[in-house]
């Protein structure tokens, strides 16, 4: 099977309703959390950004 999808992608933006929603989706694509979520604060705009990574499992033999 072919597919466009990456097997490794970084989420990143503020940590608002909408990031957690683009995570939520990740996983309902198959996707699974890799790692711990990184936090950041951004001064100039007084927000915490949030990362985290996301990996597609091997699939199955």
């Amino acid at each position: 099977m072919t597919s466009d999808r990456l097997r490794y992608r970084v989420l990143t933006g503020p940590d608002t309703h909408e990031f957690c929603a683009r995570v939520a989706d990740a996983l309902d694509e198959g996707y699974v959390l890799y790692g711990s979520p990184a936090l950041s604060f951004d001064p100039e705009q007084a927000t915490t950004i949030v990362a985290q990574a996301v990996i597609l499992p091997d699939p199955a033999p």
